[in-house]
């Protein structure tokens, strides 16, 4: 196995894990290793030919401007996530880095050719690309239905969720990578709204806020139901 592959984090759980040895080192032979700071492009909307890549470390926010000049945050990308457009000339959101991130990067092409060559990795995108729109989806309803406390109490679940290493708990500890300003902007509420809201989950005793941006999840089914989040399949 590429040396690269073998010490990856998400080698078990990124798109390219159903591919056999040989043909992961097929593909990892045209990727290319990029490391992100915290407010850096990976690409711009109407970019052409804009790379793909895989998320190895880190966290990647997708957004837009709207007419007003606003930015509006679509989508979150966690590691192993998989972001890039396929088969389009030109890319239509803004992606950008919200932490210190590194990923694995491929020349549109060079994905485009290992989808022909895989049938594995195609399918494996395919599903990757059915769960973010089911996320999407999730968001939407989220931000149309629910209370200011659900949003955020799902929100920081779903952070948690994503900085586990299994899927059968929660991480016990991670740093949110949005700032309030963010999240308001994300859920759909205030900068006062989001603060007020997370001293009360807080006060509820399903958190402990550490530092600025430090979350210690202190009772995981409480967040859970204030969150409206199933729990985690062992």
């Amino acid at each position: 196995m590429n040396s690269n592959c073998a010490t990856c984090p998400v080698k078990d759980s990124a798109a390219c894990s159903v591919l056999t040895e040989e043909e992961r080192n097929a593909l990892a032979s045209a990727g290319r290793t990029r490391d992100l700071k915290r407010g850096e492009m990976l690409f711009a909307a109407g970019d052409e030919d804009a790379a793909c890549a895989t998320l190895v470390t880190g966290a990647l926010k997708v957004s837009a401007i709207d007419r007003d000049g606003n930015e509006q945050i679509l989508a979150l990308v966690h590691p192993s996530g998989f972001i890039g457009e396929l088969f389009s000339p030109f890319a239509h959101h803004d992606v950008v880095a919200l932490t210190n991130s590194r990923l694995c990067t491929f020349a549109r092409k060079d994905i485009e050719r290992a989808i022909d060559e895989f049938p594995s990795l195609a399918r494996a995108l395919l599903r990757r690309s059915q769960e973010d729109l089911l996320a999407t989806r999730g968001l939407l309803e989220l931000n149309a239905t629910a209370d200011a406390e659900t949003r955020l109490a799902a929100l920081i679940h779903d952070f948690a969720a994503a900085a586990s290493h299994t899927s059968c708990h929660l991480a016990s500890e991670f740093e949110l990578p949005l700032t309030r300003g963010e999240i308001a902007n994300m859920l759909g509420l205030t900068i006062e709204t989001v603060s007020r809201k997370l001293g009360e989950i807080e006060d509820n005793g399903a958190i402990k806020r550490k530092g600025k941006r430090g979350i210690e999840i202190i009772d995981p089914a409480l967040l859970q139901v204030l969150s409206g989040r199933q729990a985690a399949q062992a």
